[in-house]
């Protein structure tokens, strides 16, 4: 099997960091999950004072399955800074591979307040766990929601829907964008979900 950082064949996903260019202002490291926390807290004692983002991305058909990247920015010490030193921040990116069939990483949340509400959209949309975090519940969707919704193979149509047939809609071309459906359009679609379902008798 190929190391997360080699090109895939045909078909399968690609890691990004080998075949992205490279960003002139942004060190990229990839990192596996049990080292996480001891690096980002490495980098905060560097001067990487700032964690500006936190993101996942699912790349089905590796493994790991999945990657969260963290964004870091070291901002000049001094105080005030002139314009020269802010103009150049350093940047630092890190990739860490999470598995696909236990997908969960440490919380960074005590560290850097800023990744409590990514690591709950992370979790709510790819389900991923961030152990130690202090509120891990859903952020955009419902709370009963099912599933994740960012993962490659969540149905497009959602769970419940996917499992309802899906009637043909006859004469829709007929109706305008944005107005429901009356008259005699309403009855036949009404007949057709009816067909589907197995309600209607003849």
């Amino acid at each position: 099997m190929p190391s997360p950082q080699t090109p895939s064949i045909a078909g399968t996903a690609v890691d990004p960091t080998s075949s992205r260019p490279p960003i002139a202002d942004a060190q990229i490291e990839r990192l596996d999950p049990a080292r996480l926390r001891a690096r980002l807290i490495e980098l905060r004692s560097e001067g990487f004072n700032l964690l500006l983002d936190v993101g996942g991305v699912d790349y089905l058909g590796r493994e790991p399955r999945y990657d969260v990247v963290y964004h870091l920015l070291m901002l000049p010490a001094q105080t005030p800074a002139d314009v020269a030193a802010v103009g150049r921040p350093q940047r630092r990116r890190l990739l860490v591979g999470v598995p696909g069939n236990e997908p969960a990483l440490p919380s960074v949340s005590d560290l850097w307040p800023s990744a409590a509400w990514p690591e709950r959209e992370i979790y709510d949309l790819f389900g991923i766990d961030f152990t130690g975090h202090p509120n891990m519940r859903r952020i955009q969707m419902p709370d009963d929601w099912e599933g994740h919704p960012l993962r490659k193979d969540y149905p497009l149509r959602g769970p419940a829907r996917e499992a309802t047939p899906r009637p043909a809609f006859a004469n829709k071309s007929n109706v305008p964008a944005g107005v429901p459906p009356s008259g005699r359009v309403a009855a036949a679609l009404q007949r057709q979900i009816a067909r589907a379902r197995g309600e209607e008798h003849s």
